[in-house]
């Protein structure tokens, strides 16, 4: 037994409240090092002279492996929402008790030896919007969705789609372009637009802001874009703002004062400033979004860069309704100001969703406090290497998605924001090499996936690009030059989500079965009502698996296909071909 690699501490990821009345308890150990995990777990308070502490036990199941570990999982509804808990754990060479003080042979019957959950406080729950679970995203860059106000186009801008997106090409995309195509996201079954930055700024991508309480005129006017909320609202569809609270624009006025009175400005400790004169050129001497001289970071501790941040945050909730943040390079910005954020936004509204840019382990600001998710990057690297790049196989990737889903709560998970492209990534079909059939595995993958999905404007039709700026080309509208098929294959996912809930984020996920030979993998949904099986053929060639899972008494049906198994456990998968089988009890 390697003792030194069994670990749990009680917090985080590894202990926490459910819900008001419910605790998940994890355990990592050495991977197939362990054969059978039990807690051991019991009221503090509740002991006898006879026996000392009196506790109760569970087995725990085997949640999933990683490269290196495995991790062991149970649920827990204490009587009087306080706990003691250990584990007691097998290898074949015998059992051990683990607790807070170590290792000991055997129960010691000692409430002080064990981990404390000393209360489940109610306000310390993770709490995210309800809603965010059902919703399906759908990400806009408005310079390259639609241009339907040539009036407001800044000074040369080209034809629609006339050539290649250039770092500083305008094509004219405006609010009015988005809510006269909203009939393409309300068909594809879109409840979610997030929008990159949309106020006042220098560039065509807006995350230099000049004013965060202005519209960018090229995009229109307040009153527009309060249409544009309403209009999304009114299809049932939540709008997302980004902010940009890390940096500000270098014509941000507060900057520009700074570079014209220097020592003398009133806003000179609104930024993170070296020395003084204050100067971009030959050499910046001040801190920036990593060394672009157009973005100043803002100095996010000062009170008065904090005031104005929240009121911005405020401003447009109050006024437009919108439904969510999401939070530009969110993991450079104090804490502190993330969890006023959170008080100032949840007291205006308190199902606004709370979204951090960050593409790390991101256990820090996931503890209820600041974010209620983040961009889901981990997921998106595992994904993309596997179905996408082929640089690892059925089991890597198993393992790699299990860490993704052990890193954090599974209230958490339940709300992560899983993209597969955005505008800081190349296009999901040119990282297939324009293979649309692994695209498609992806898209399956994505959204039978736990949290929820984003699609980047334009893929769902089969958008090409490279990295910034190719990932940003202009929408195609021209329907002969989309990729309808692809289109209605999304859709269908989609529908299937919304129909199946299982398939959501009411489906329990777990791996069933990999081979890195084959490249297959085998996982389950698993609600109460249904069960669905999910067979992938990431490969060439075509395959015969069977599927591991009892269907006697059951009706399987591939619900893609509508066929049904016939209570049959072997299929055949063609060249990335997949099955969703649907297992119901016979009525």
């Amino acid at each position: 037994m390697f003792k030194e690699a069994i670990y749990h501490r009680p917090k985080n990821n590894y202990a926490y409240a459910y819900d008001k009345e419910t605790l998940h308890i994890r355990l990592r150990s050495k991977k197939n090092d362990l054969i059978k995990v039990y807690l051991i777990y019991g009221d503090p308070y509740l002991w006898s002279k006879k026996d000392g502490w009196l506790n109760a036990s569970k087995p725990m199941t085997l949640e999933g492996s990683d490269d290196l570990f495995d991790y062991w999982f149970a649920e827990v509804k204490p009587e009087f929402r306080r706990l003691r808990y250990g584990f007691e754990v097998y290898s074949d060479t015998g059992s051990v008790v683990y607790g807070e003080r170590g290792f000991v042979g055997e129960d010691p019957h000692d409430a002080s030896f064990y981990f404390c959950f000393p209360f489940l406080n109610s306000i310390d729950v993770f709490k995210a919007p309800e809603w965010v679970k059902k919703t399906v995203w759908y990400q806009i860059f408005p310079e390259r969705f639609a241009n339907a106000n040539p009036t407001l186009d800044p000074n040369g801008t080209l034809a629609w789609g006339s050539e290649d997106p250039k770092p500083e090409s305008y094509f004219g995309g405006d609010f009015e372009g988005i809510i006269e195509n909203i009939d393409h996201l309300v068909n594809l079954g879109i409840t979610g637009i997030y929008l990159t930055p949309i106020f006042k700024a220098n560039s065509n991508h807006k995350y230099d802001t000049i004013d965060y309480l202005e519209i960018d005129p090229q995009f229109g006017d307040k009153k527009t874009f309060k249409k544009l909320v309403d209009t999304f609202h009114q299809k049932n569809i939540r709008v997302m703002l980004d902010a940009v609270f890390n940096h500000s624009g270098y014509y941000f006025a507060p900057f520009q004062d700074v570079l014209e009175n220097q020592e003398k400005s009133i806003y000179k400790d609104w930024f993170h400033l070296r020395e003084f004169p204050v100067q971009a050129e030959p050499e910046l001497n001040y801190d920036t979004f990593a060394f672009t001289h157009m973005m100043p970071k803002l100095n996010t501790e000062n009170p008065e860069v904090k005031e104005y941040l929240l009121k911005v945050a405020k401003y447009w909730i109050e006024e437009f309704d919108i439904d969510g943040w999401r939070l530009d390079v969110a993991n450079e910005v104090d804490h502190e100001i993330w969890r006023e954020f959170r008080k100032t936004v949840k007291s205006v509204k308190d199902d606004t969703y709370i979204l951090g840019e960050i593409w790390h382990d991101s256990m820090p600001w996931l503890k209820g406090d600041q974010f209620d998710a983040v961009m889901n990057y981990p997921f998106t690297n595992a994904s993309l290497d596997f179905f996408a790049k082929n640089k690892i196989n059925a089991n890597e990737f198993i393992q790699q998605i299990t860490k993704v889903i052990t890193s954090y709560p599974k209230n958490v998970n339940n709300v992560a924001f899983n993209l597969l492209g955005s505008h800081d990534t190349p296009r999901v079909l040119t990282i297939c090499n324009n293979n649309k059939d692994k695209l498609k595995l992806l898209y399956l993958f994505q959204l039978s996936f736990i949290g929820t999905p984003c699609i980047y404007y334009g893929d769902e039709i089969g958008l090409e690009g490279e990295n910034d700026p190719g990932c940003r080309k202009c929408m195609i509208w021209d329907k002969d030059k989309q990729d309808l098929e692809l289109f209605n294959y999304v859709k269908k996912l989609i529908s299937i989500r919304k129909e199946h809930t299982a398939f959501g984020n009411d489906g329990e996920f777990k791996f069933i079965e990999s081979n890195p030979n084959t490249n297959h993998i085998i996982y389950s949904k698993q609600s109460i009502d249904e069960t669905l099986i999910i067979a992938v053929n990431n490969s060439i060639g075509k395959i015969k698996i069977s599927i591991p899972f009892d269907f006697t008494d059951k009706d399987p049906i591939d619900i893609w296909t509508n066929e049904s198994l016939e209570e049959s456990s072997k299929i055949e998968l063609p060249p990335y071909g997949f099955s969703i089988i649907s297992v119901r009890n016979k009525e």
